[in-house]
């Protein structure tokens, strides 16, 4: 879920971090990636995703976002692991709508 989200980080004055959500789903979702060691630090100028995983640095190309809807019930985002060149997409929703898409195995 670290990935899956259009948070706006922000840094305090004394280079403590917060986040700026759109939702309270969202905000709890970060910051709960935050407390078990997948941190988003925030966007560059290419948007590619900054991510501290377990204190490693990793970078994300954010290629898409899908926006949540109320028609949809869900959000997507595409990126790009620049370190190993694999693109996975990330889907966030409401169980009820995302467990009928799965397809077993």
């Amino acid at each position: 879920m670290g990935l899956c989200h259009t948070i706006i980080e922000e840094y305090a004055a004394d280079g403590s971090l917060k986040y700026n959500a759109s939702s309270p789903d969202e905000l709890a979702l970060a910051n709960a990636g935050r407390y078990f060691g997948f941190e988003f630090r925030g966007r560059d100028a290419e948007n590619n995703m900054l991510i501290y995983d377990q204190g490693v640095e990793r970078h994300y190309k954010l290629l898409n976002v899908i926006e949540f809807s109320s028609l949809r019930k869900r959000m997507t985002t595409v990126v790009l692991n620049e370190e190993t060149n694999v693109i996975k997409v990330f889907i966030k929703g409401a169980d009820n709508i995302i467990l009928p898409l799965l397809k077993a195995g």
